[in-house]
């Protein structure tokens, strides 16, 4: 680990320590979005579990997105809202960047698979629909789903291994409110040329690759759509797709931006913006998207109050 790193040195989060002035009016904001997201995702996990009408495949990789949503969150948040009730910047201990860090890059690889699984459930649904239920069988759905964890923990395990074997400074600042991969390698005195090509791999990899799987289910899709007769029947299967394709072009995209811009393109205040976009604003839009333009869920979720409602 290099004799810089024997003493595991605590990492300096400078957060929004910049910007002294709007630390209130963001402790309030995050908070607030934060609440509705534990709730918005919480009830997508509830209507889906409980309510005998979304019990399909699509529904089981909501249900398993909501979690990770819930997870991603709840892995950066409470750590933010801390730091934005302090006028100091505060210090993350050595083994919870490490921490923060590996857990960060699983929840969002096992997102991005997730929403590739996603697109090719569309795509069996809307142009395999006589094999349907044979490539989306319950078997073949958990498979997706463990696949998608795995390749989290696999690629988290790479990256922070590489990464918290390197030396770091005695008193490393990070510009950031999180641990995020590129802040903390910058940091890094020597030898994190390997870690930043494992970084663009792995970019290229989980955002290249499954977008472009994405790309070409709905590109199957659309043909599917145009070759339908029925005007109807277009606007209903356009409406079951709508949600997940602004979905995937919410995250995919903040992250494209993110990791794949070059770094002589970048500055703090942009790092930090997208990030929070994407680990406090993206998780609780998720929800609001397919309950808002999902009848099957806006029903379900009708059914349940009133059946809450009628309950002695």
């Amino acid at each position: 680990m290099g004799k810089e790193n024997q003493s595991l040195p605590e990492f300096l989060l400078l957060g929004f320590s910049d910007l002294r002035t709007l630390q209130g009016p963001l402790f309030w904001l995050v908070l607030l979005v934060y609440l509705v997201t534990l709730l918005g995702n919480s009830l997508i996990i509830l209507l889906t579990q409980a309510s005998p009408t979304l019990h399909s495949p699509m529904y089981f990789f909501l249900r398993h997105l909501s979690v990770v949503e819930l997870l991603y969150t709840t892995d950066i948040v409470p750590r933010t809202l801390i730091d934005l009730a302090s006028l100091h910047p505060r210090a993350i201990s050595f083994q919870g960047c490490a921490a923060q860090m590996y857990i960060f890059i699983v929840l969002g690889i096992s997102e991005c698979c997730l929403l590739t699984a996603m697109a090719y459930d569309r795509y069996a649904a809307i142009c395999r629909p006589l094999h349907y239920s044979t490539l989306m069988n319950w078997r073949a759905c958990a498979t997706m789903v463990g696949t998608s964890w795995l390749m989290g923990i696999i690629t988290a395990t790479t990256h922070s291994s590489l990464i918290f074997t390197l030396p770091f400074p005695s008193h490393p600042v990070i510009p950031h409110f999180l641990c995020d991969i590129l802040p903390v390698l910058r940091l890094a005195s020597a030898g994190k040329h390997r870690s930043e090509i494992s970084v663009m791999t792995a970019t290229v990899v989980f955002i290249m690759i499954p977008f472009s799987l994405i790309v070409t289910s709905y590109a199957r899709i659309l043909s599917a759509i145009l070759a339908m007769a029925s005007t109807q029947s277009r606007r209903k299967v356009f409406s079951t797709c709508s949600s997940h394709l602004l979905v995937v072009f919410l995250f995919f995209g903040t992250a494209s931006i993110t990791y794949i811009q070059p770094h002589a393109g970048s500055s703090v205040i942009t790092d930090r913006i997208l990030s929070l976009f994407y680990t406090v604003v993206t998780p609780m839009l998720n929800p609001i998207i397919y309950t808002l333009r999902n009848k099957e869920v806006t029903g379900a979720l009708r059914h349940l109050v009133k059946r809450q409602i009628s309950s002695p």
